[in-house]
């Protein structure tokens, strides 16, 4: 189990984020105390994304992969949201698509995962 990733963000993207992860199913919880205010945590079934605040976060070049419920209406709010929504090649059947989060970290989302079937 992957239990979480950090995506590095600026203060005025953290809005942004937190709705863009939030159509893909992620809710908020509270980080540690020790952290609170600069970091900011999501999770979706025991899996969290870490929003941390940056002065000039730079976007890595690789890509987290999220399982996404409802996949076509998930990527229709996106798209009603202005998220731009490359296609990708399916693998193991599943439809799949690349979107970058309001910070421009790349995030590719798919309908069920390797062994999966709708």
């Amino acid at each position: 189990m992957l239990q979480h990733v950090t995506r590095e963000i600026s203060q005025d993207q953290l809005d942004p984020c937190l709705l863009f992860y939030g159509m893909i199913g992620f809710e908020q919880r509270q980080p540690p105390a020790g952290i609170a205010g600069r970091a900011f945590w999501l999770e979706r079934a025991g899996t969290q994304i870490h929003l941390m605040l940056k002065d000039q976060p730079t976007p890595p070049s690789g890509h987290v992969g999220i399982v996404v419920e409802a996949y076509e209406e998930t990527l229709a709010r996106l798209r009603e949201r202005g998220h731009e929504i490359e296609p990708r090649r399916e693998h193991w059947g599943s439809p799949r698509c690349y979107v970058r989060d309001p910070a421009g970290n790349l995030v590719e989302l798919m309908a069920w995962p390797p062994g999966g079937s709708a």
